[in-house]
């Protein structure tokens, strides 16, 4: 991994990091040594001078809990832990391994280590279906508020084709709540973690002033990133608004073969238009409470890019109360998501991209 960021280094000096992120699998299985050796090197090469987010990701084990102390001392500085639930009905349900009290005495060793603490919730979930789901699901995420995280990820269930819970999903093995209820649902997070001092600031994540979620905010803002490691993926910096798409070999031995004779372990790197990138910053940014800003987005875009912006369709949403247009402090226009059009994004996507 040293090698690879030694690589990438060579050829993108003047990055200013912002964040690291230690994320998918379970990093935290990690030696601490490792993470300060990564860490180190990023630091002096895209780091100089400047405070970084830096992120791990957690499963709430006990093996990987026990060693918060040692990250928060190798340069790791917020923690995500994997709880998903509190219910361990739901964990099982879920397939998780660990215990809805592991869970809970994670949560208590990460806030005795970190002062940025987030940790992610699915909710609507088959017991969230029957007349008492909101109240169900109401205790659940009190609790959860009730540890002061500065950051919370709160997910909807949603079911993959052609995965182990689709074909039971299809058997009738559980239910899910329909539509209204899940805009139910819905509304209560978004009012429960208001009142907690975690506003939404992007459809599905709620984190106290300034504590949100710099790595991710990258994503949605369409910023590029290095990816490092086996299966790790980036959006690298090109020109005129493209972008190179970078995906790692997945398998370690592959991607470590890789790394030894080409410095790297990408498995493709291929070119991202700027009319791809233009559609990949409306999907993304509409995300976000701030919106997209179309002013930004659409200027010295060629007439074919622009075009698929769907701008009847925008209007019309708007009539209906779904879309906002409105102008920032620079008096640029801003397209942003209303409360009701929030959990109807991938609907409005559909209408609004040509």
């Amino acid at each position: 991994m040293l090698s690879e960021i030694d690589t990438y280094a060579v050829q993108y000096p003047n990055i200013q990091a912002s964040s690291i992120f230690f994320g998918g699998g379970t990093p935290s299985l990690m030696m601490p040594e490792t993470v300060a050796a990564i860490i180190g090197r990023i630091q002096n090469y895209w780091g100089k001078g400047q405070r970084i987010e830096i992120t791990l990701e957690a499963n709430p084990s006990s093996i990987e809990s026990a060693k918060f102390k040692e990250f928060a001392a190798a340069g790791v500085n917020r923690v995500s832990v994997g709880v998903q639930s509190l219910r361990d009905d739901a964990l099982r349900f879920l397939g998780r391994l660990h215990s809805a009290a592991e869970a809970r005495k994670s949560l208590d060793i990460a806030r005795d280590n970190f002062n940025r603490v987030s940790f992610d919730l699915i909710y609507a979930r088959p017991e969230h279906t029957g007349a008492n789901a909101l109240k169900v699901w109401e205790k659940e995420l009190s609790e959860a508020l009730s540890y002061a995280p500065s950051h919370v990820s709160l997910y909807q269930l949603t079911i993959e084709e052609d995965t182990a819970f689709y074909h039971q999903f299809q058997r009738g093995k559980f239910l899910l709540p329909d539509e209204d209820l899940s805009a139910d649902l819905y509304a209560l997070t978004l009012d429960h973690t208001k009142k907690a001092g975690l506003p939404m600031y992007e459809i599905s994540n709620h984190a106290r002033l300034g504590e949100e979620s710099q790595h991710n905010l990258a994503y949605w803002q369409g910023l590029p990133y290095v990816g490092i490691g086996p299966g790790a993926h980036g959006r690298l910096p090109a020109f005129q608004g493209s972008a190179i798409a970078q995906d790692n070999i997945k398998r370690p031995e592959g991607w470590l073969k890789a790394v030894l004779k080409h410095g790297h372990g990408a498995a493709t790197l291929r070119h991202v238009s700027a009319e791809d990138r233009f559609i990949e910053n409306i999907m993304m940014g509409l995300r976000l409470k701030e919106g997209v800003n179309l002013t930004n987005l659409m200027s010295g875009c060629p007439i074919a890019v622009k075009s698929r912006l769907n701008i009847s369709a925008i209007n019309q949403l708007q009539d209906q109360g779904f879309l906002n247009m409105r102008e920032n402090h620079k008096q640029e226009d801003v397209l942003v998501l209303s409360d009701t059009g929030l959990p109807l994004l991938n609907a409005i996507l559909a209408k609004i991209i040509n």
